[in-house]
């Protein structure tokens, strides 16, 4: 049975808006613990990583669709008169990508401001949004290299963002400097 001392935790969230948002880890105080495990979110290092994650997987959709429709002469987003680099429906693609980016790294500093395991939720939301870009294509009335080719460029953006975007909400947390209360 757990005692009610035991079972009482609380969050420390503190704000400082010179050096960025401090943030916890829940502690429980019947664990004698002197300190809690603040940590400092930078959201400028966030932010310049989310927007390198964005020109990355625009590039990816870029480079996906070149090597789709210019190797492997599969008709991407375009008929196959279009040419390797398609149409306009390549530089959408590319922006969606970007897009998409810059909205996972909104919902990593979300989750980081708001949730006791930012990571964890991180991860499953962009898993399952990812198995959903894989699957979508294969929704449509497209052949059926069209849409296998789509879901490979499709799981590869999101494991990219995924692991960028999760890289970079890592690298924008540290501790407090000394003597910042």
């Amino acid at each position: 049975m757990i005692s009610a001392a035991a079972a009482e935790v609380t969050l420390d969230t503190a704000v400082d808006m010179s050096r960025g948002v401090l943030l916890t880890a829940d502690r429980t105080p019947a664990e004698g613990r002197g300190t809690s495990n603040i940590l400092e979110l930078d959201a400028r290092r966030l932010w310049a990583g989310g927007v390198a994650t964005a020109v990355v997987a625009g590039l990816i959709a870029i480079v996906g669709i070149v090597i789709a429709r210019g190797i492997f002469h599969v008709a991407v987003l375009a008929p196959k008169g279009s040419g390797t680099w398609g149409n306009a429906n390549t530089a959408t693609y590319a922006a969606a990508a970007f897009g998409v980016g810059l909205v996972a790294t909104a919902l990593i500093h979300l989750l980081l401001l708001s949730t006791p395991a930012p990571f964890t939720f991180f991860g499953w939301i962009m898993g399952l949004c990812t198995l959903a870009a894989v699957v979508a294509p294969f929704a449509t009335d497209a052949d059926l290299a069209p849409k296998i080719s789509t879901a490979i460029i499709n799981a590869i953006i999101g494991i990219a963002i995924w692991n960028l975007t999760a890289s970079s909400g890592h690298r924008s947390l540290s501790p407090p400097p000394e003597g910042a209360d």
